[in-house]
């Protein structure tokens, strides 16, 4: 039987955006969001997600359950639901779905899967673990066109067509690897999931080699422009850059104003990179770990870490390179005034 109600945990930027994309295609979204803000309950309210009383009722209304949470919490979200599941009044005709997207080196992917292997009946859950890899899901809607018809006469499109009709919807991809994989096809295309390897661990060690090159390099940019504005220095390396690293500028800029609000959940995230690298290379985590502190620096920061959690929309500060390099600025030098 195809899948129809999709449990997620929990609804923070990412999450929120696959329930879009889901509710966009007709599926069912729940979660349990009594742990979250206020503002939060009421923008998945919003968007008509349904609100579950309870993580024991979620795992009973849901024929998947999707784990995007903060690194550091994926093993206590796991405990969490192995519990609740085991406490369930619903027998079921098929077992749940648990998909684990969240971003642990394959050492934890293999803990995880054996925390489910060892705990957990086979006929109740059922463990596929992944990896996101890219930027929430969003709709794009395409230009308007022209509507005149061949008589010569102008039709306004006032009202436009549903989604999916004048626009497509970017996505991520969802990486996946092991023995089990989603049984719903449709399901597994809508969410851009692809299955890279019949070994846990895979998928995991995949987006933490993404994530390295993508997030280490914005780390370097945090660093690198907050050091020149403590030089004076700040408007010539974005001019030279622009001349001749165009392409690293825009990245550098774009990564930098965006990372505030997520920096808390990127700081185990890092270690969790730098535990790849030793496993699968050999690289001591020294590197990663310095990555760390550096989001740790940002979520530490007495303005810059109150954009946690906050939609971009809502986000007050740390939107121009100018206002993060400045807030890190007054932090950093007054740690090192004290120390």
């Amino acid at each position: 039987m195809p899948f129809e109600a999709i449990g997620i945990l929990s609804i923070g930027e990412m999450g929120f955006g696959i329930a879009q994309l889901l509710r966009a295609h007709h599926y069912r979204v729940l979660t349990y969001a009594a742990d979250r803000s206020e503002s939060t309950q009421h923008r998945a309210w919003l968007a008509d997600i349904e609100l579950r009383p309870s993580l024991q009722n979620l795992i009973d209304e849901s024929d998947v359950l999707l784990s995007i949470v903060p690194p550091a919490e994926a093993l206590p979200t796991a405990e969490r639901i192995i519990t609740a599941a085991s406490a369930r009044h619903l027998v079921r005709d098929s077992p749940l779905y648990i998909l684990d997207l969240n971003a642990v080196s394959p050492a934890t992917a293999r803990e995880l899967a054996q925390l489910f292997r060892t705990t957990a009946r086979p006929d109740d859950l059922r463990f596929v673990s992944g990896g996101i890899i890219g930027s929430p899901p969003h709709f794009t809607k395409h230009p308007h066109h022209d509507h005149t018809h061949l008589n010569g006469t102008h039709t306004p499109d006032t009202e436009g067509k549903k989604k999916g009709e004048e626009g497509e919807w970017k996505k991520p991809a969802l990486v996946v690897s092991g023995p089990d994989a989603l049984p719903d096809a449709s399901l597994a295309a809508v969410l851009n999931m692809r299955h890279v390897a019949p070994e846990i661990g895979t998928a995991a060690a995949l987006k933490m080699c993404f994530a390295a090159l993508t997030k280490g390099f914005t780390a370097l940019a945090i660093e690198s422009f907050t050091t020149a504005e403590g030089f004076g220095v700040l408007p010539e390396l974005r001019g030279l850059l622009g001349e001749y690293k165009p392409a690293a500028l825009g990245m550098a800029e774009h990564g930098v104003v965006g990372m505030p609000s997520k920096a808390y959940r990127w700081v185990e995230e890092m270690r969790e990179i730098g535990r790849t690298m030793q496993e699968g290379a050999g690289f001591g985590p020294a590197v990663f770990n310095g990555v760390a502190e550096v989001y740790q620096a940002v979520a530490a920061d007495p303005v810059l870490g109150l954009e946690k959690q906050k939609a971009g929309e809502l986000r007050q500060r740390g939107k121009t390179v100018e206002d993060v390099v400045g807030c890190l600025q007054g932090s950093l030098k007054g740690k090192t005034t004290e120390s």
